[in-house]
């Protein structure tokens, strides 16, 4: 796409108290956007206590949205519907159950405390209708569940 100077549009960014500047933006042609920027933001970056508080709140509310037992029993009731593989643990679908009985507490602990980390995919080579092969990540199942949760918001 060939962009002219006359198809270059400016779009005023402008903060909470109609504060801002104008901004080159390419990619538009009729419409303006506008971006807020927050300003509880202070000098230095710091964003002020009152700002992180709230929404540090906001967070835990949806962290606890995501991890209310109703929405993960229907993410595991999902998962084992689809079946599919097991990752790189080797763990299948008819396994998941039991682990989550004896394990539920530490997981939902882990993603609260923010040191869950996601199991490497495991990577296979699936054929193309044209003889070429195609790479396939699955996840373990655990990580799948996790994934389901946070999808059904």
């Amino acid at each position: 796409m060939n962009v002219t100077n006359e198809e270059i549009k400016y779009r005023k960014l402008h903060n909470e108290m109609d504060e801002g500047y104008l901004q080159m933006v390419s990619a538009e042609r009729k419409e303006y956007v506008e971006a807020y920027a927050c300003s509880r933001i202070t000098e230095n970056n710091v964003i002020n206590t009152d700002l992180s508080a709230e929404m540090f709140a906001s967070e835990h509310r949806l962290l606890e949205k995501i991890l209310d037992k109703d929405n993960m029993n229907l993410a595991y009731k999902k998962v084992k519907s689809n079946k599919g593989a097991g990752g790189i643990d080797k763990m299948g679908v008819d396994e998941l159950l039991q682990y989550l009985k004896e394990n539920n507490e530490q997981l939902i602990q882990s993603i609260k405390d923010g040191k869950y980390r996601p199991n490497p995919v495991r990577r296979v080579e699936i054929p193309k209708d044209n003889g070429k092969m195609r790479n396939l990540g699955i996840p373990t199942v655990v990580d799948r569940v996790i994934q389901q949760a946070i999808a059904q918001f």
